[in-house]
Order: C-alpha cells, then sequence, then structure tokens
C-alpha cells in the first residue's frame, strides 16, 4: 500500500508540475489552481506514505521519479530538446533510485 500512496504521490506532484509550465508565473487561473491543489494532495500523500516506509526511500524514488517524469513531459510534450546527456542524466536519476532501494530500503 505505501508504494501505491507514494506513486499518486508522485503523479500529483508531475501534474502540478507540468499545470506551472502552462500558468505562465502565476498569471493564468487555472493552470496556478491545478498547480497548488496538485502540490498539497501530493504532499500530503506523501506524508501518509511516511507513515510506513522510511523518509529516505520514499523521497528520494519521489524525487527521481518525479523528476524523470517530468524531463520526459518535457522532451515528449513541451518541445524540449532531448539530447543523449539528458537522456543519460535521466538514467542516472532512475539507477540512483533502484541502488538506493537496493542498499537499504527495509
Amino acid at each position: 500500500m505505501p508504494y501505491v500512496l507514494l506513486a499518486a504521490a508522485i503523479a500529483a506532484e508531475v501534474a502540478g508540475t507540468t499545470a506551472m509550465k502552462y500558468s505562465e508565473g502565476f498569471t493564468r487561473l487555472w493552470p496556478s489552481v491545478i498547480t497548488v491543489l496538485g502540490y498539497l494532495l501530493a504532499f500530503g500523500l506523501l506524508a501518509q506514505t511516511l507513515k510506513t516506509m522510511s523518509v529516505g526511500t520514499a523521497y528520494a524514488i519521489w524525487a527521481g521519479v518525479g523528476t524523470a517524469a517530468v524531463a520526459c513531459i518535457g522532451m515528449l510534450f513541451l518541445g524540449e530538446s532531448a539530447s543523449a546527456v539528458k537522456l543519460a542524466g535521466i538514467v542516472l536519476v532512475i539507477g540512483g533510485v533502484v541502488l538506493l532501494n537496493l542498499g537499504g530500503a527495509h
């Protein structure tokens, strides 16, 4: 169950961050509202996750997967450039999360 909550927290954070791109510096109402709601939901779900999962593991997964997902969304849907260096960075972020989990996520 903690991984389901964590996945939902990641999805909410990614939605909030993506909406922030469209908020134009919080000058557009609905993208701004979605940003705030996304982050409130993300932190609420992350807090629930921390009841049963270590903070280091949960935060590493939340931040790493969220970062990789937003980077991919930017490249696939928002016209950001994709390069071998960026893709390698995403792979390294995900690899770091995996190593953290393998090295003591109990």
